[in-house]
């Protein structure tokens, strides 16, 4: 009789489950279809994601490939039909031809042989082809399996709840086998996280839902069923439990009640375990890697410096260091972005990494607006907070890390070379690369630097689609332009900035990025309503939605105050500095009824200046970088300009190998210190103390 109810419970279940899973793909695909449907009737758009690295729209059973530094395995529900597909499915690969060209151009990275995906091509191909149709039929006969392949995955993790709470009794007789199951599993948990540490989407994470609670479900009516057709036995089973409930104390030791044995994971080339703190990441399975993630993850040493800012904001200046090197580069990004932006791309297509491949000591700056609020009072006010401009990004934030950098560069280089005489030279060559509004902040930084007669260590500036002018901007900024410039001051009360206030909208907004790649059509339905909105831009908006740096713990977020500049200088139609309204406080902070026109001192700029532009950008225009050109071209600066065929987010966040060999073109025009030029003043000194004693 238990025989028949066991059979029977486990077929019930599994058809439950078989049906529940069905039921939840069969409605993704159908927004999927209805997503294509969408497309194919918007005109001209149904080939949206054709530029867009990574994207295809044929149907698959796989989301794009991410790079290198994104695929850390798979889900534990996907992972056989993934692999399966992978294997059987290498049509949609192109592995170019010109790798040995790039190599030549770009000296070998640390792991550049292990990332060459960040490099393939997929293109796009609309029609049903028959192994569309064999893998489908495959997926269908491989269903038990893929569902009898998670369990021991879920037997784990209930497993790990229930340890998690019977060690917390010091009297429960199971804790030393417990303690002795993960003995034995600790060589083996690298498998499990290595298995969730690529992040699930919504719709996966509602199917491992359903997958938990059915078979919580079901076990508790199999214990039922079986302590109803068995009363002696389920007898025998609590009177055990009881006396062992008060005997096992004695049997336990001290030692073990102490004891806490951390979860470790093995590296794939470390075979010494190291404890790995689990974290409310790997339960709810969000992607939060940093810039620090990504770099040594590729193979390449780090440093995180904490700066802090006359004003009390803690920044983070994120190194790929060579200690040794004369010559630095400076990468600083724009709204809405971090120092993830410049690494985002792997090992071929990043700035930061080709930088560090050219013999450049690279420096990542991060400026103020995360929402965790680094400052020196913990307890700071949002509203407080959030309240600063673009003269804060340009007057503090950046001056900080400059001079954070002239500090470790000058001490470091002192210590390789102690012999080396001190002067009042700089011992190395800074140059900068920019992007958006981290353009006009260096901009602001060097101008007023120079108005105030202070070194700005800068020997070259390549900024990428700079603001500082947005007389030609979309319809939906040009609105939010003229609302915001008598209301910003009101409205920063009510709202100091722009971010996912939440932790569980963070974690939503992660997850749903991930669903946008697993159903490309209803990626692309969302990339061309964002390319709407945006006057047509061609950037990959959902490809950038996905970055790690938009995760459930923190973000960068926008302040109002900035949004309040930016619509002044569209209002006034030129490069000015913040206006506080009233003529007394402008005349406290620029020594002028009115704020300062940078234009007006681009005479004073003593470096090379090289500006780039995207013809398909509708942020911020080609008209608009080229007012700077011309502005700099008629002051008699050093300047350069060059566009390209991309659109905004395009010269940072998509591997784009014409734009990325122009900017190291441009960054190798500066020539490092030399070495010898103290050497040849030691020998005059030593010439005149001759002659001297002659």
């Amino acid at each position: 009789m238990r025989r028949l109810v066991d059979s029977a419970l486990a077929i019930t279940k599994e058809l439950l489950k078989t049906f529940m899973y069905e039921s939840l793909n069969n409605t993704a695909r159908l927004i999927n279809e209805v997503s294509a449907l969408l497309l194919s009737i918007l005109l001209g758009k149904a080939n949206i994601l054709e530029g867009v690295q990574g994207w295809e729209l044929r149907p698959t059973f796989h989301g794009p490939r991410f790079p290198r530094w994104m695929e850390n395995g798979v889900s534990s529900f996907n992972q056989f039909i993934h692999e399966l597909s992978l294997e059987s499915d290498t049509s949609s690969i192109d592995y170019s031809s010109d790798d040995n060209n790039l190599d030549e151009t770009y000296p070998a990275s640390p792991s550049s042989h292990g990332s060459r995906s960040s490099r393939t091509s997929f293109p796009i191909n609309n029609a049903w082809h028959w192994t569309d149709l064999m893998a489908c039929i495959l997926s269908l006969i491989l269903l038990p399996a893929r569902l009898l392949l998670w369990m021991p995955f879920l037997v784990f993790r209930l497993l790990n709840i229930w340890g998690s709470k019977t060690s917390s009794d010091p009297g429960n007789p199971h804790l030393r086998n417990f303690h002795s199951f993960r003995n034995m599993h600790t060589t083996k948990d690298h498998v499990v996280n290595r298995s969730i540490d690529r992040r699930r989407g919504v719709v996966e994470d509602l199917h491992l839902a359903i997958e938990i609670f059915i078979e919580a479900i079901f076990d508790m009516l199999h214990k039922t069923v079986h302590c109803v057709l068995s009363p002696s036995s389920a007898f025998r089973i609590f009177r055990k439990l009881f006396s062992s409930a008060s005997a096992g104390v004695k049997d336990v030791d001290n030692d073990v009640l102490n004891a806490s044995i951390p979860p470790v994971t093995l590296g794939d080339k470390d075979p010494a375990p190291t404890e790995r703190n689990p974290t409310l990441h790997h339960a709810l399975n969000t992607d939060a890697r940093t810039c620090k993630d990504i770099i040594t993850e590729l193979g390449y040493p780090y440093e995180a410096i904490h700066v802090t800012t006359a004003d009390g904001y803690i920044l983070l200046l994120e190194r790929i260091p060579r200690r040794d090197a004369r010559k630095a580069v400076y990468l600083q990004h724009g709204i809405f972005d971090s120092s993830v932006g410049w690494v985002s791309n792997g090992v071929v297509g990043s700035s930061a990494f080709a930088a560090y491949d050219q013999g450049y000591d690279v420096f990542l700056g991060n400026l103020r607006g995360l929402v965790s609020r680094g400052h020196v009072d913990k307890n700071i006010p949002s509203r407080k907070y959030w309240w600063f401009t673009v003269n804060e990004l340009g007057t503090k934030d950046v001056p900080a890390m400059i001079e954070k950098i002239h500090e470790i560069k000058t001490d470091e280089l002192k210590m390789i070379q102690p012999d080396e005489e001190t002067n009042d030279e700089q011992p190395y060559k800074l140059s900068a690369i920019a992007h958006s509004l981290g353009g006009a902040v260096m901009l602001m930084y060097t101008v007023t630097r120079l108005i105030e007669q202070k070194p700005h260590r800068l020997s070259r500036l390549t900024l990428l689609s700079p603001a500082g002018f947005h007389d030609e901007t979309i319809f939906i900024l040009t609105v939010a332009h003229y609302f915001v410039v008598p209301l910003g001051p009101i409205l920063a009360f009510f709202v100091p900035a722009l971010y996912i206030p939440t932790r569980f909208f963070r974690m939503l907004f992660n997850k749903l990025a991930r669903d946008f790649h697993n159903y490309p059509a209803l990626g692309g339905l969302i990339q061309t309503v964002l390319s709407y909105t945006f006057g047509g831009d061609s950037s990959n908006w959902v490809g950038v939605m996905g970055l790690p740096h938009y995760n459930m713990d923190d973000m960068p977020g926008l302040s109002l105050g900035v949004i309040h500049h930016l619509a002044q200088v569209k209002w006034r139609g030129k490069f000015v500095m913040y206006d506080y309204g009233n003529a007394s406080a402008n005349m406290k902070a620029y020594g002028s009824p009115v704020p300062i026109d940078l234009g007006e001192y681009y005479s004073l700029i003593d470096i090379p200046i090289d500006l780039i532009a995207g013809r398909k950008d509708k942020i911020i225009s080609a008209a608009m970088v080229t007012r700077h050109y011309k502005l700099m071209k008629d002051a008699s600066v050093n300047v350069s300009y060059k566009e390209f065929e991309y659109g905004h987010l395009d010269f940072t966040k998509s591997n784009q190998e014409d734009i990325l060999a122009y900017v190291m073109s441009r960054l190798l025009l500066v020539e490092p210190a030399l070495k010898h030029q103290t050497s040849q003043k030691k020998t005059l000194k030593l010439k005149k103390k001759g002659q001297a004693s002659s």
